[in-house]
């Protein structure tokens, strides 16, 4: 269990969002839409009054810790040798490029791969141009 939770190796902290912030009441708000048996159509809906990049930039960063987990509990089972390739089945093959290390399309064992994007994925939700702490502060403003 160390392993899986160790943040050099493959666990991320979770993003959390700041008690009293809108962005917290609106994660607060998501999460009781996933805990109920409410309609999912109507709770992935933009709550009326709320800025729309606020609220895909909460969704974002829920789906990002939730997969985060996922990914934790069974990295310990896909090593280099036991998954050399990341696909998606046999018709599929994912191949990483981020145009600084790796310029072209490149195979990768899928932790690699895994590790790399999941890396990618924090780097932008960390980014403020993209996603800011600022509530109601969206991507055009910034720029």
């Amino acid at each position: 269990l160390k392993q899986v939770f160790n943040k050099d190796k493959t666990f991320r902290p979770k993003r959390k969002f700041e008690p009293g912030t809108q962005k917290f009441e609106l994660h607060k708000r998501a999460q009781a839409s996933l805990n109920s048996d409410v309609d999912l159509k109507a709770a992935v809906q933009l709550p009326s009054g709320e800025d729309q990049n606020d609220w895909v930039a909460v969704h974002v960063v829920d789906f990002f810790n939730r997969i985060n987990l996922i990914y934790g509990t069974i990295c310990e089972f896909c090593t280099e040798r036991t998954c050399p390739v990341m696909s998606g089945g046999p018709k599929y093959e994912y191949r990483w490029q981020d145009d600084l290390k790796y310029k072209k399309p490149t195979a990768l064992p899928a932790p690699q791969y895994m590790n790399l994007l999941m890396d990618w994925i924090e780097m932008q939700i960390n980014n403020e141009n993209i996603f800011p702490t600022s509530v109601g502060k969206c991507e055009e403003e910034v720029l």
